[in-house]
């Protein structure tokens, strides 16, 4: 989907929460180079229609902080390597947008400015303002907390006005739809309906952060071509979490 001329994006500002398995395409690890190449071509159709775009991305398609830990390491140096493992991913995609003739920087929760910059939020939104995609990575620089508390929290810091979490299933259900094949997916979900019915959209911080900040936030299948730039157009794509009642 390219947004036709003269078409105005609904949302000014965005924040794209990106699965680190969803990078591993067909492979059982590491990233695919096909993969980059279609997200930064959305992201670049993005950019092109005027909306400002930052990203999170995980690590789990290389080093998941809890997986090590439940095999009986360490949890606090799980994590510090699964935040190592989002800066691989983000360099790998601040690449991809540059060859997209995109301006891309990569800002850290940990201090590795030989590679990155360090995460400083009036320069985030400098960035933005530019036109250039920031890209957030290392998490909260906090153990325990996981990207999607990280992309919560970066969205509220930025003043993003939607929060896209681009996961491998296009949007949240009743049940596991792999497991379950009569789960009905959602439209529409409010805050408190995501916490009480215990809903796999994201860890309960996260959740609760986007509530009491009001950020509505879009599920959706990001290996759909388009899904990710027809949600920040405004069109109703996966499922919709909002405080509406």
């Amino acid at each position: 989907m390219t947004p036709s001329p003269g078409t105005a994006p609904r949302y000014r500002r965005v924040l794209i929460k990106l699965s680190g398995e969803a990078l591993m395409g067909a492979g059982e690890f590491g990233i695919d180079p096909a993969v980059l190449e279609r997200i930064a071509d959305e992201v670049a159709q993005m950019v092109a229609a005027g909306v400002q775009v930052s990203m999170v991305i995980g690590g789990g398609n290389i080093c998941r902080g809890t997986g090590l830990a439940a095999a009986g390491m360490d949890r606090v140096t799980g994590d510090h390597m699964g935040m190592l493992a989002t800066v691989i991913n983000a360099l790998a995609l601040q690449d991809a947008l540059e060859r997209h003739g995109l301006y891309a920087r990569v800002m850290s929760a940990i201090k590795i400015n030989q590679i990155c910059e360090d995460y400083i939020r009036r320069r985030a939104i400098r960035h933005l303002e530019k036109g250039r995609v920031v890209v957030f990575a290392a998490g909260t620089g906090n153990p325990f907390f996981t990207t999607d508390s990280a992309a919560s929290l970066r969205a509220v810091e930025v003043s993003a006005d939607l929060l896209v979490k681009a996961t491998m299933v296009d949007g949240v259900y009743t049940a596991d739809p792999k497991r379950d094949p009569g789960a009905r997916r959602y439209d529409h979900l409010n805050y408190d309906e995501v916490l009480a019915r215990r809903l796999a959209v994201m860890d309960a911080t996260a959740v609760v952060l986007c509530r009491d900040n009001r950020m509505p936030l879009r599920v959706l299948d990001m290996t759909s071509p388009g899904s990710m730039l027809r949600a920040v157009m405004g069109e109703n794509e996966g499922t919709l979490v909002d405080c509406a009642t």
